[in-house]
């Protein structure tokens, strides 16, 4: 199978079903992460730049170029691969703050046009399209359900609880676009790699888990959270797409 899962962010698609990814690849599927915004700003200023300098990376570092790299790590430890389509995060569209991020669409952002043209051959040509369902509603999140909605057969999506969001909000429902079936992956097999792709994400680990080693034990308590005890990715999925990830169900 061609599979295509369309990340927002450079950690987004293995934080959130990097189980998944890694088991589709074992089978012998064709995996390929499109992750959208992914692209540098020579001289960030305002919110972008303290995005980070908190980080403690002084604003001289082509601070999307480390998280590049970390993504390439992170995507050839499950053994899948991956492609950044350049286009700017938030930060440097406008949003101006953290709550911000988490307000809505701003009317003046226009960035879902670009986002379709740079997914739309792929996402038709996919036996299976992956993507966020916006839990947490961070607005790229948000954009990207929008787009993938708009352009794949629903039948043929499975939409992932995003990760970390999904610790933080448990009982948050995502998008409406997000639409399906609830289906449970099994990751009991891949957990151990998943927390290591995961751990690739030096620059974010420390905002996003609390350090590095929290990373694992902060992945297998909500695997196992979201399987009552056994270690699984939920999704929302259509029909067929239920059927193609069914043979990985727990």
């Amino acid at each position: 199978m061609r599979i295509v899962a369309v990340s927002p962010h450079l950690d987004d698609a293995v934080f959130s079903a990097g189980g998944t990814l890694a088991r589709l690849a074992a089978a012998g599927h064709e995996v390929l992460v499109l992750t959208v915004f992914t692209g540098s700003v020579a001289a960030p200023t305002g919110f972008a730049l303290v995005c980070q300098t908190d980080k403690g990376l002084a604003a001289e570092v082509d601070y999307m170029a480390l998280r590049r790299d970390e993504d390439a790590d992170a995507l050839a430890r499950l053994g899948v691969r991956g492609e950044h389509l350049g286009l700017l995060e938030a930060p440097h569209r406008g949003y101006g703050s953290p709550a911000a991020l988490f307000a809505g669409r701003r009317e003046d952002d226009d960035v879902a046009t670009a986002v379709g043209d740079a997914v739309r051959d792929r996402v038709g040509a996919a036996d299976l399209v992956l993507g966020p369902q916006s839990v947490g509603d961070h607005v790229d999140h948000q954009v990207v359900t929008a787009v993938v909605a708009g352009l794949a057969d629903p039948d043929r999506t499975a939409w992932w609880r995003d990760t970390p969001y999904a610790v933080r909000h448990p009982d948050a429902a995502g998008a409406p676009e997000a639409t399906g079936t609830d289906v449970a992956v099994g990751i009991a097999d891949v957990l151990a790699a998943k927390a290591q792709a995961a751990g690739s994400y030096v620059t974010q680990i420390g905002f996003q888990f609390g350090g590095p080693e929290h990373v694992a034990p902060g992945l297998a308590e909500l695997a196992r959270r979201e399987g009552h005890g056994v270690p699984v990715e939920r999704f929302r999925a259509g029909a067929t797409a239920r059927a193609l990830i069914g043979t990985l169900e727990p």
